[in-house]
Protein backbone atom coordinates (compact mmCIF):
# COMPACT_ATOMS: atom_id res chain seq x y z
CA UNK A 1 0.00 0.00 0.00
CA UNK A 2 2.87 2.31 0.86
CA UNK A 3 4.33 2.12 -2.71
CA UNK A 4 1.35 2.58 -4.48
CA UNK A 5 0.86 5.77 -2.67
CA UNK A 6 4.43 6.57 -3.64
CA UNK A 7 3.89 5.99 -6.79
CA UNK A 8 0.68 8.28 -7.35
CA UNK A 9 2.45 10.68 -5.64
CA UNK A 10 5.19 11.20 -7.95
CA UNK A 11 2.78 10.60 -11.02
CA UNK A 12 1.01 13.85 -9.44
CA UNK A 13 4.49 15.48 -9.25
CA UNK A 14 5.49 14.52 -12.85
CA UNK A 15 2.33 15.31 -14.68
CA UNK A 16 2.23 19.01 -12.68
CA UNK A 17 6.26 19.70 -13.87
CA UNK A 18 5.40 18.83 -17.14
CA UNK A 19 2.91 21.15 -17.06
CA UNK A 20 4.86 23.99 -15.55
CA UNK A 21 7.37 23.32 -18.45
CA UNK A 22 4.39 23.74 -20.91
CA UNK A 23 4.51 19.88 -22.24
CA UNK A 24 0.90 19.74 -23.95
CA UNK A 25 -1.16 16.43 -24.52
CA UNK A 26 0.15 15.00 -21.20
CA UNK A 27 -1.39 11.29 -21.04
CA UNK A 28 -1.32 9.05 -17.76
CA UNK A 29 -1.77 5.29 -18.74
CA UNK A 30 -2.32 2.53 -15.70
CA UNK A 31 -0.48 -0.18 -17.20
CA UNK A 32 0.09 -2.01 -14.40
CA UNK A 33 -2.22 -4.66 -14.96
CA UNK A 34 -1.36 -5.29 -18.86
CA UNK A 35 2.69 -5.09 -18.40
CA UNK A 36 5.26 -6.02 -15.73
CA UNK A 37 7.31 -2.98 -17.49
CA UNK A 38 5.76 -0.31 -15.40
CA UNK A 39 2.76 0.91 -13.72
CA UNK A 40 2.26 3.79 -15.73
CA UNK A 41 3.57 5.06 -19.04
CA UNK A 42 2.96 9.03 -19.42
CA UNK A 43 3.22 10.37 -22.58
CA UNK A 44 3.88 14.07 -23.83
CA UNK A 45 4.44 16.32 -26.18
CA UNK A 46 6.65 19.43 -26.75
CA UNK A 47 6.99 22.15 -29.59
CA UNK A 48 10.47 21.23 -31.26
CA UNK A 49 13.65 19.35 -30.53
CA UNK A 50 14.80 22.14 -28.20
CA UNK A 51 11.73 22.39 -26.34
CA UNK A 52 11.62 18.85 -25.78
CA UNK A 53 15.34 18.95 -24.79
CA UNK A 54 14.39 21.36 -22.33
CA UNK A 55 11.45 19.57 -20.61
CA UNK A 56 13.13 16.62 -20.11
CA UNK A 57 16.52 18.23 -19.13
CA UNK A 58 14.58 19.86 -16.29
CA UNK A 59 12.90 16.44 -15.62
CA UNK A 60 15.87 14.79 -14.53
CA UNK A 61 17.47 17.81 -12.72
CA UNK A 62 14.39 18.27 -10.62
CA UNK A 63 14.24 14.12 -10.18
CA UNK A 64 17.69 12.78 -10.34
CA UNK A 65 17.91 10.98 -7.10
CA UNK A 66 14.20 9.21 -8.84
CA UNK A 67 15.62 8.30 -12.01
CA UNK A 68 17.05 4.85 -13.37
CA UNK A 69 17.81 6.03 -16.69
CA UNK A 70 17.05 8.32 -19.64
CA UNK A 71 17.40 7.33 -23.40
CA UNK A 72 17.10 9.99 -26.33
CA UNK A 73 18.50 13.35 -25.27
CA UNK A 74 21.08 13.50 -28.06
CA UNK A 75 18.12 13.02 -31.09
CA UNK A 76 15.53 14.73 -28.67
CA UNK A 77 12.32 13.56 -31.21
CA UNK A 78 11.62 10.86 -28.37
CA UNK A 79 13.02 10.63 -25.15
CA UNK A 80 12.14 7.87 -22.73
CA UNK A 81 12.75 8.61 -18.64
CA UNK A 82 12.46 5.46 -16.49
CA UNK A 83 11.45 6.22 -12.89
CA UNK A 84 10.79 2.65 -12.01
CA UNK A 85 7.30 1.78 -11.36
CA UNK A 86 6.43 5.35 -14.43
CA UNK A 87 7.79 5.65 -17.82
CA UNK A 88 7.82 9.16 -18.85
CA UNK A 89 7.60 9.77 -23.00
CA UNK A 90 8.50 13.07 -24.37
CA UNK A 91 7.82 13.35 -28.31
CA UNK A 92 8.06 16.14 -30.91
CA UNK A 93 4.22 15.94 -32.35
CA UNK A 94 5.08 14.70 -35.38
CA UNK A 95 6.89 12.00 -33.64
CA UNK A 96 4.38 10.98 -31.47
CA UNK A 97 1.98 11.16 -34.27
CA UNK A 98 4.02 8.53 -36.24
CA UNK A 99 4.15 6.02 -33.16
CA UNK A 100 1.02 6.59 -31.67
CA UNK A 101 2.21 4.28 -28.59
CA UNK A 102 -0.92 5.41 -26.65
CA UNK A 103 -2.84 3.04 -29.36
CA UNK A 104 -0.65 0.25 -28.17
CA UNK A 105 -1.89 0.59 -24.38
CA UNK A 106 -5.23 1.61 -24.63
CA UNK A 107 -6.76 -0.35 -27.80
CA UNK A 108 -8.49 -3.29 -26.67
CA UNK A 109 -8.21 -5.05 -23.50
CA UNK A 110 -5.50 -7.68 -24.01
CA UNK A 111 -7.36 -11.34 -24.36
CA UNK A 112 -5.58 -14.91 -23.82
CA UNK A 113 -5.85 -16.42 -27.02
CA UNK A 114 -6.89 -19.92 -27.23
CA UNK A 115 -4.74 -22.13 -29.40
CA UNK A 116 -5.98 -25.22 -30.61
CA UNK A 117 -3.77 -27.66 -32.38
CA UNK A 118 -5.24 -30.43 -35.30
Amino acid sequence: MVKNRRVKLLLEKIIKELEDLKAFEIQSLNIKNRSALADFIIIASGNSSRHVNSIVTNLIKNNKNKILSSEGLGKTDWVIVDFGDIIVNVFKPETRKYYSIEKIWTDNELKDEKISFG
